[in-house]
C-alpha cells in the first residue's frame, strides 16, 4: 500500500502512530495501544520503499552514517507528522507520529490554572516533563502559542524537529531546526542569545551542554521552557544535578534554586470507555521552602511541599488522578496503576 494511503488511515482512525517496520504489517497506535491492520507483512522492499518516498537527500545520507535520523513530514494539509527512520537487522524500519493539524487549546489539554499565570512571567525556567509520547511537545506548543498572542515577546524555539510551526501573531516567532538552522541545541541557545529574545524554548534537554546553557539563560533574564523524560519534579531536579561532575553540582544546586520556576509533569492515560486519552499533571511551583529544599540537597521532600502546595497553585499528581477517577474519565486500573501512593488512595475511596 502506497504511503499516502497509509497516512489517510492514521489520520482517519486520529491514531497517534504509525509503525511500518519489516516482519509485521503496517501497526497503528489508538488510545495507547497497537492495532495490526489487516495487510500483508512488510518485506524489506516495502519499508525501504516508504523510506525513499519520503525522507530528504541529506536525510538519507545520515541514516547512511549513523543508522537513522529524525524530521518533520507534512500529509498535505490534513496532518503533520515527526519521523523517525531507524535500521533494525540490516533493514529499514519507521516511527511516524501525527501532531494535531491544529493546536490543542489550554482547556482541551487541561493544564492546571496556575500555568497560565507562569507562562508570563519575565524570567526563570520551566519544565514540562514526562515518559515519551506523553504530550510534552503538544503542552509546549499550546503554551508558546498564549505567549505569542497575548504580547509582543519574541521567542525563540530550538527544536530536533520542528514540529508544529507557529505564525507571527502579536509576537515575533523565530523557529531553528537543528541539523538543518544549527549544529546543536547549545550551540543555538548560547548563539541565541545574542537575537534579543524574550522566551527560549528548548526542544530537549538532552546533555550537560544543553543544560547549563538553558540554567544560564534562565538567569540572564529570559523565561525558558524545556522538556526532559523524567517522571515527577523531584527526579527532575536530582537529573538534572546528576548530570553535572562532582565538584559542580554545589554550584548547580545554588543555581536551579533561583532559576526554577516551574515543573510540569504529564502522563497521557486512555479514556475510560476508550476513544481518546486525557492528561494527568503534577505541578511543582518554586517557593521559598522549594528553593531551600534544592540548594540543601533534600529533594526528596519535594513531593510533600507539593501535597500541601495548594495555596502556591501546587497540583500533586495523586490528586489530579483522583480527580479524574470521580469525573469518570480514567478507570479504577489506571488510577491505581499511576498514582504514587497506592494505599493513601484506596483510604481516599473507602472513606465514600
Amino acid at each position: 500500500m502506497e504511503i499516502n494511503k497509509l497516512l489517510k488511515i492514521v489520520v482517519e482512525n486520529n491514531a497517534s502512530d504509525l509503525h511500518l517496520t519489516v516482519g509485521k504489517p503496517p501497526v497503528l497506535r489508538v488510545d495507547g495501544r497497537l492495532e495490526s491492520l489487516d495487510l500483508d507483512v512488510l518485506q524489506p522492499p516495502d519499508t525501504e520503499s516508504y523510506v525513499k518516498s519520503i525522507t530528504p537527500e541529506e536525510h538519507l545520507q545520515k541514516i547512511q552514517q549513523f543508522g537513522g535520523t529524525d524530521f518533520g513530514f507534512s500529509y498535505g494539509d490534513a496532518a503533520r507528522f515527526r519521523v523517525s527512520v531507524y535500521k533494525q537487522k540490516g533493514h529499514y524500519g519507521l516511527a511516524l507520529r501525527m501532531l494535531p493539524a491544529e493546536l490543542l487549546t489550554f482547556e482541551e489539554i487541561g493544564l492546571p490554572a496556575m500555568v497560565r499565570e507562569l507562562i508570563f512571567r519575565p524570567r526563570g525556567l520551566i519544565l514540562v516533563t514526562g515518559p515519551t509520547g506523553c504530550g510534552k511537545t503538544t503542552t509546549l506548543a499550546c503554551l508558546i502559542d498564549i505567549i505569542n498572542q497575548g504580547g509582543g515577546y519574541h521567542i525563540l524555539t530550538i527544536e530536533d524537529p520542528i514540529e508544529y510551526y507557529h505564525e507571527h501573531k502579536q509576537g515575533l516567532v523565530t523557529q531553528r531546526e537543528v541539523g538543518v538552522d544549527v549544529t546543536s541545541f547549545s550551540e543555538a541557545v548560547t548563539r541565541g542569545l545574542r537575537q534579543d529574545p524574550d522566551v527560549v524554548l528548548i526542544g530537549e534537554m538532552r546533555d550537560l551542554a544543553t543544560m547549563q546553557s538553558a540554567i544560564i539563560a534562565a538567569e540572564t533574564g529570559h523565561l525558558v521552557f524545556a522538556t526532559t523524560h523524567t517522571t515527577g519534579a523531584a527526579r527532575t531536579v536530582d537529573r538534572i544535578i546528576d548530570a553535572f561532575p562532582p565538584d559542580l553540582q554545589e554550584q548547580i544546586r545554588t543555581q536551579l534554586s533561583t532559576s526554577l520556576l516551574a515543573v510540569i509533569s504529564q502522563l497521557l492515560i486512555p479514556r475510560a470507555g476508550g476513544h481518546g486519552r486525557v492528561a494527568a499533571f503534577e505541578l511543582m511551583v518554586s517557593t521559598p521552602s522549594i528553593q531551600n529544599l534544592i540548594r540543601e540537597n533534600k529533594t526528596f521532600r519535594i513531593p510533600s511541599d507539593i501535597q500541601t502546595g495548594a495555596r502556591h497553585g501546587m497540583v500533586p499528581l495523586d490528586g489530579c488522578l483522583a480527580n479524574l477517577y470521580e469525573k469518570g474519565e480514567i478507570s479504577y486500573e489506571d488510577l491505581m496503576s499511576k498514582c504514587t501512593d497506592q494505599e493513601q488512595i484506596i483510604a481516599k475511596f473507602k472513606k465514600k
